[in-house]
């Protein structure tokens, strides 16, 4: 992907839509997720502290690369600016479907044809 890009990732996690801001995504190496690299976390010298971002920082505090589900994930966008992650209610009716799980069945599974 281009040199010093910025990408905005929306993916829905257990009920949640979390938004992540990283300089690298790509296909990855593992089937059926979407790398993503170099996370950012916005300005930590803002006077308004945003509790979903704090929630994110830690939640990928030490982590240099995080797999994400393929049909978890709902947009990426290649932005201008680097902005704030957060994460809001997936609330039915809100214009937000996950797709549904399982997306790959093991073969030889319990389900017959």
């Amino acid at each position: 992907m281009a040199q010093g890009s910025i990408y905005k990732v929306t993916f829905l996690h257990q009920g949640e839509v979390w938004e992540v801001f990283a300089r690298q995504v790509s296909q990855g190496g593992l089937f059926g997720f979407v790398e993503i690299e170099e996370l950012s976390f916005g300005d930590a010298s803002k006077i308004v502290v945003d509790p979903s971002q704090e929630r994110l920082a830690k939640e990928f505090e030490g982590v240099r690369r995080t797999y994400v589900p393929l049909h978890s994930v709902l947009r990426i966008d290649e932005v201008e600016k680097e902005g704030s992650g957060r994460i809001t209610r997936a609330e039915s009716g809100a214009g937000v479907a996950q797709f549904p799980s399982p997306v790959y069945t093991p073969e030889g599974g319990s389900e017959k044809s």
